[in-house]
């Protein structure tokens, strides 16, 4: 990784320019793929349309796991888009990973903790909206002092730290994942042929390790999305 992202400061708040401008390129790389695989359905599905078909059939798969018929349809086309751009936000550091003067330019959104628990929070604070909302605040709370009044503290606690995981564990595993392939980079280049020689096979398998991890992260964080918006709105 290139050092420290650029930053800059408007009315008073300060962006983090890399996280802006590598999040456009997932998504106009995520737009761009389903766009492609897209445009040409038909009833006898080849090429694209197959592996487009296989991405839907495997994220509704995720959630019909956790919904029951009547309410898996209302959440598929959600868990489906957060899979696609998690995945391709968790793989796109390992090609686009640049650095211009000692500052990180590109590199994967999910290696910044910040944008993790950005998606966490997004996740956490959706389960209760959808929860209040399907079973009414007065049920709802109930579920939080059941089955008795001091279960209150322990489920709140709980709440935080699913928080916590679900954005730390994907920025974890992500931004280590980086980090390494960076220290590899910088041992071919510190003694010549000899490092070199050495290091490319290192490089190539950790670059096909990271992007098993990266797969697995997307699929972790999505399923366990699932699971806290179904225990809301489903209940236990």
């Amino acid at each position: 990784m290139g050092g420290n992202a650029y930053t800059f400061k408007l009315f008073g708040l300060t962006f983090n320019f890399t996280n802006m401008l590598s999040g456009l390129i997932v998504c106009v790389i995520v737009f761009a793929v389903m766009y492609g695989l897209s445009r040409h359905i038909t009833m006898k599905p080849t090429g694209g349309q197959n592996v487009l078909e296989w991405l839907i059939e495997f994220t509704n798969g995720i959630v019909r796991a956790q919904f029951n018929q009547e309410t898996s349809g209302f959440f598929s086309f959600f868990i489906f888009i957060l899979f696609v751009f998690i995945f391709v936000a968790n793989q796109f550091g390992l090609i686009f990973q640049m650095g211009w003067n000692g500052h990180e330019l590109l590199r994967s959104p999910t290696a910044d903790p910040v944008v993790t628990l950005t998606f966490s929070m997004t996740t956490i604070l959706l389960s209760h909206f959808l929860g209040i909302a399907q079973r009414g605040f007065k049920n709802y709370f109930k579920g939080f002092v059941s089955p008795m009044p001091g279960m209150l503290p322990i489920n709140l606690i709980e709440e935080f730290t699913n928080f916590i995981t679900l954005g730390l564990r994907i920025f974890g595993n992500i931004y280590s994942g980086e980090l390494l392939l960076k220290l590899i980079a910088g041992m071919a280049f510190s003694h010549g042929i000899a490092t070199m020689i050495v290091s490319l096979p290192l490089e190539i398998a950790w670059q096909g390790f990271s992007v098993f991890i990266g797969a697995i992260q997307a699929y972790v964080f999505v399923t366990l999305t699932t699971v806290y918006i179904s225990q809301k709105v489903v209940g236990e």
